[in-house]
């Protein structure tokens, strides 16, 4: 179940407001104004930031992006799932699976399956970065789809630039690194797909910045390379960032 601010409810609180404007004067529409924003800043449908050392600020990223080689892309042939290893393996034998490793990591009031050994996610609440909403995760057959672990770099766009030359088991570490993969609303990944920065970016604007900076991180730590029109749209996105930050900082 997702949370949100629908635009008909805007609609209606702005109206409300315009109307006591003229009905009790400016004062009081402020003041009605004032307490609406306040209870919107306090709701609970901003994501927390996950672990601030997976990525450097916007100005490393984008010293990291001129270390990366800037080619077409290759063709798609042979590609295959199975070439980055089973899905989900126990990368880091804790005992754990990745998936519900990164559930663990990414959910918050999480419940486990008795007898998992704390390893297998029942429920849990995801603040999704993707679209900036609140999903109440269950665990079943018709409900784990609606929480999916996505590849920030897609694994079928890693084959396309630069995975097949890497040893299989350089593949299923990509495949299974915390620092490329996430909780995110499931139907938001599958439309993603295999897209690059240069085709797809989060709907949820306020995470494009980390999103790009990641996406760079793995890049670089796996030899794989961008094209032109996806370091031009990493470029962008991560110089408005630091535009940001330094004013902030000012």
């Amino acid at each position: 179940m997702k949370t949100t601010c629908s635009p008909a409810k805007i609609l209606t609180a702005v109206t409300a407001l315009m109307l006591a404007g003229s009905l009790v004067g400016c004062d009081a529409a402020a003041n009605a104004l004032e307490a609406i924003e306040s209870t919107q800043g306090s709701a609970a449908d901003e994501p927390a930031p996950l672990d601030p050392a997976l990525v450097g600020d916007a100005a490393d990223a984008l010293v990291q992006l001129e270390s990366i080689p800037v080619k077409g892309r290759a063709p798609k042939t042979g590609y295959t799932r199975d070439e980055f290893g089973p899905a989900w393996a126990d990368v880091d034998r804790n005992g754990c699976d990745t998936r519900n490793d990164i559930l663990a990591r990414d959910l918050s009031n999480e419940t486990f399956k008795p007898g998992s050994k704390n390893c297998v996610v029942t429920a849990g609440t995801l603040a999704d970065r993707y679209t900036g909403t609140i999903i109440n995760f269950v665990r079943g057959q018709d409900t784990s789809s609606e929480v999916q672990i996505d590849h920030l770099v897609p694994l079928s766009d890693a084959w396309q630039k630069g995975a097949q030359q890497l040893s299989a088991d350089q593949r299923k570490e990509l495949a299974n690194d915390p620092l490329n993969l996430m909780a995110a609303d499931g139907p938001t990944n599958s439309a993603k797909g295999d897209k690059d920065a240069a085709t797809w970016l989060p709907p949820n604007s306020a995470f494009r910045c980390e999103y790009v900076a990641r996406q760079v991180a793995v890049k670089a730590q796996y030899a794989l390379w961008v094209t032109q029109a996806e370091h031009d749209a990493m470029t962008g996105i991560l110089s408005s960032c630091k535009l940001i930050t330094a004013s902030v900082r000012r």
